[in-house]
């Protein structure tokens, strides 16, 4: 799945040591779309190596690739959204729409003339 938006909070990462005696590192980020009803997203980046890589930065805009998994703990269930992929989205100004009239001076277009190539067509209107 994928989301794209601007990161408006980066949590402190977490830390500790897994059963096996593996050290790890999570740290949680929250997105928010530019819809018209803005959404927000809290997701994490899995491992130090990860989190270096992706470099995340409050204000920058995202495309966040992730995966969605839940788990079940002391009989609740907790969603975890997992990043795998962060692309920064190019700062790329949109075009500028075109103007509805052509600019002043510039030579007048001619109409489509369709009656010059009125042939039988089969709409009933």
């Amino acid at each position: 799945m994928e989301l794209a938006g601007k990161v408006i909070a980066v949590l402190p990462p977490k830390s500790g040591t897994s059963r096996n005696g593996n050290e790890w590192t999570v740290q949680e980020y929250v997105i928010e779309t530019h819809d018209q009803y803005p959404r927000r997203m809290c997701f994490d980046v899995f491992g130090a190596d990860k989190i270096q890589q992706f470099n995340i930065q409050v204000g920058e805009e995202l495309s966040v690739s992730f995966d969605i998994d839940a788990r079940e703990w002391q009989g609740r269930w907790f969603n975890s959204i997992r990043a795998w992929k962060v692309e920064r989205v190019g700062a790329a100004q949109p075009a500028a729409p075109e103007a509805p009239f052509p600019p002043v001076g510039a030579a007048p277009v001619a109409p489509v003339d369709f009656a010059a190539t009125d042939e039988k067509d089969d709409l009933p209107f």
